[in-house]
C-alpha cells in the first residue's frame, strides 16, 4: 500500500506495514458522508474498533500505544475499576439526577476534590465538558470582581464555546467568525527555548514576559481573570519564578488566576495537580481525563469566598451533578491514589525524559526537549542554530511511528506532543525511545 500525508478531502493515513481491511474502507467512507467535515475530526484518517489500557486497536486489527488520547486517558482506556463503578452505579438505580436534587456520588466526588486541592480551593462545581468549564471559571471571576475583561496567551486553546475560544486566541477556531467577545486581550506565549530575543538566561525571559504583563495591567484597569494553562500546551514549562511574579501581580490588581487543568490534572505531571509545581491559583479547571476516558464530564475548583452567586447560575447544565459521571470520576480518582500513579508518573516521566535527552545529544535534529513528567514533548528543527522549524521531518516520524504501532499527534507542525497513559510500562516507554532513535536515523 502507498504512503499519503494529510491532504484534504482525503485527510488520512495509509501505511506500508499496518494492514487495512473492507471494514476500515467502508467505515472511513460513510463517516466522510454523514458528520459535517472539519479539520482534526472529518474525515479522519483510521477506525477504531477497541481501546484497552494504553493502547488503540483500529477496524484491521492494528494496536497503536497512544500518546494522545486526547488527554482522556490517564488511567488507561476500559480500565476495570471504572467499569465495575459503571456496573455499580446503573445496578444502584441512579444514573441521572435533575436539578433541585443532589446525590451521594456527586456530593462524594465534591468532597474529594475539595481533599486534594491545593490550600483553600474547597468549592467545586460540574458541567459536560472541559470548554463549558472555561466558561463557568470565567462568569465567576467577572460576578466576583466585578469587571469583565480577561487576559490569556496568543495561540493556546481553552475549549470551543464562544467566550473559550475567544480567550485561546488560536486563528485555527477563530479565524472567519468577525468580532470576538470583547475584552479578550492576550499576551505572548513566554517561551525559553524560542524567544524573539535569542536569550537564554530563564530570569530575563522571565522578566521581560512580566514587563510585557506589567504593561498591559497599566493600560487595562477592567481585567477580571488571567487564563492560562501552568504549563502550556507545547509542554514549555514555566518557571516557579514566573507564576510567582504573575500571582503577585494578579493580586494586587483584584484579578482572579484561573489555570486550566483540563490536560494536567491528577497526576500527569507527577502531582495531583500541575499547579503544586509553581502557586495556588484561585480556581483550577477540570476535565478529560475526569471522566475516566469515558464520559464526558468537567468541572472547577475555586476558593471558599468565591461563593457569591446565590441569586444567579454560571453553571445551570441538565448534568451539574449527574451521578453516573460523577460515579467514574470518583473512581478514576480512587484508581490514581490506590495505585499511586502520581509517583509514578513523576519517575516514569523522568526516565522518558531521560531517554529524550539522550535523543537529543545523539541527532542534531532535535533542538529540544521539554515538559514534566508524562507531559513530555520533543522538538524538531533543521538547525539548531536557526532553531527553524523541521516541518516535514517531523511528519515524517510520525508517519514512521505510526508504521510501528505509536501513535501521537504535532503541535506547531514539529513538535511531538508525547502524553501516554499513566498505565504506560518501561518497556513501552523503551519501545517508544528505540522507535524514535530508529525514525530518527530514517529521516536524517
Amino acid at each position: 500500500m502507498q504512503q499519503a500525508v494529510n491532504q484534504g478531502e482525503n485527510n488520512r493515513f495509509l501505511f506500508n506495514e499496518l494492514q487495512e481491511s473492507d471494514f476500515t474502507r467502508d467505515l472511513l467512507a460513510r463517516d466522510a458522508q454523514v458528520f459535517y467535515h472539519q479539520t482534526l475530526s472529518s474525515p479522519v484518517f483510521n477506525t477504531v474498533v477497541k481501546a484497552e489500557g494504553a493502547y488503540l486497536y483500529d477496524g484491521a486489527g492494528n494496536q497503536y500505544l497512544d500518546l494522545h488520547g486526547n488527554g482522556v486517558h490517564t488511567v488507561g482506556y476500559n480500565n476495570p475499576d471504572l467499569i465495575q463503578a459503571i456496573k455499580d452505579q446503573i445496578d444502584a438505580g441512579l444514573t441521572f439526577a435533575p436539578r433541585r436534587f443532589t446525590n451521594l456520588p456527586a456530593v462524594e466526588l465534591a468532597e474529594k476534590l475539595a481533599s486534594l486541592a491545593p490550600d483553600t480551593l474547597n468549592r467545586v462545581l460540574f458541567c459536560p465538558g472541559g470548554s463549558e468549564a472555561i466558561e463557568m471559571a470565567t462568569m465567576l471571576a467577572k460576578h466576583y470582581t466585578g469587571k469583565w475583561k480577561t487576559l490569556s496567551y496568543y495561540g493556546t486553546f481553552h475549549g470551543a464555546g464562544f467566550q473559550a475560544v475567544s480567550i485561546g486566541a488560536d486563528p485555527h477556531f477563530r479565524a472567519g467568525l468577525g468580532p470576538m467577545m470583547p475584552g479578550a486581550i492576550h499576551l505572548e506565549l513566554p517561551d525559553y527555548y524560542r524567544n524573539p530575543w535569542g536569550w537564554t538566561d530563564q530570569q530575563q525571559i522571565d522578566d521581560e514576559y512580566i514587563r510585557q504583563l506589567k504593561m498591559q495591567l497599566e493600560f487595562n484597569s477592567e481585567i477580571a481573570a488571567l487564563v492560562t494553562e501552568p504549563i502550556f500546551y507545547n509542554s514549555t514549562v514555566p518557571t516557579r519564578y514566573y507564576w510567582e511574579q504573575v500571582k503577585q501581580l494578579c493580586t494586587e490588581h483584584g484579578i482572579l488566576l484561573i489555570f486550566d487543568e483540563i490536560y494536567t490534572a491528577f497526576g500527569r505531571t507527577g502531582k495531583m495537580f500541575a499547579a503544586e509545581h509553581f502557586v495556588t491559583p484561585d480556581i483550577i479547571v477540570v476535565g478529560k481525563g475526569f471522566g475516566g476516558g469515558i464520559v464526558p464530564f468537567a468541572g472547577i475548583i475555586g476558593r471558599e469566598d468565591l461563593n457569591i452567586l446565590e441569586h444567579k447560575s454560571i453553571g445551570h447544565y441538565t448534568h451539574e451533578k449527574s451521578p453516573f459521571c460523577a460515579a467514574i470520576a470518583k473512581a478514576m480518582i480512587d484508581y490514581v491514589e490506590n495505585n499511586q500513579l502520581v509517583a509514578y508518573a513523576a519517575s516514569m516521566g523522568a526516565h522518558f525524559r531521560a531517554g529524550l535527552e539522550d535523543l537529543q545529544a545523539e541527532f542534531e535534529r532535535v533542538g529540544n526537549v521539554s515538559g514534566l513528567g508524562m507531559n513530555l514533548s520533543l522538538d524538531l528543527v533543521l538547525d539548531r542554530k536557526t532553531k527553524v522549524r523541521a516541518f516535514d521531518q517531523a511528519q515524517a516520524l510520525m508517519n514512521f511511528c505510526m508504521n510501528r504501532g505509536i501513535s501521537f499527534k504535532l503541535i506547531q507542525g514539529n513538535i511531538l506532543n508525547l502524553k501516554p497513559s499513566l498505565v504506560v510500562t518501561k518497556a513501552e516507554i523503551d519501545f517508544v525511545l528505540e522507535t524514535l532513535r530508529t525514525g530518527l536515523r530514517i529521516i536524517d
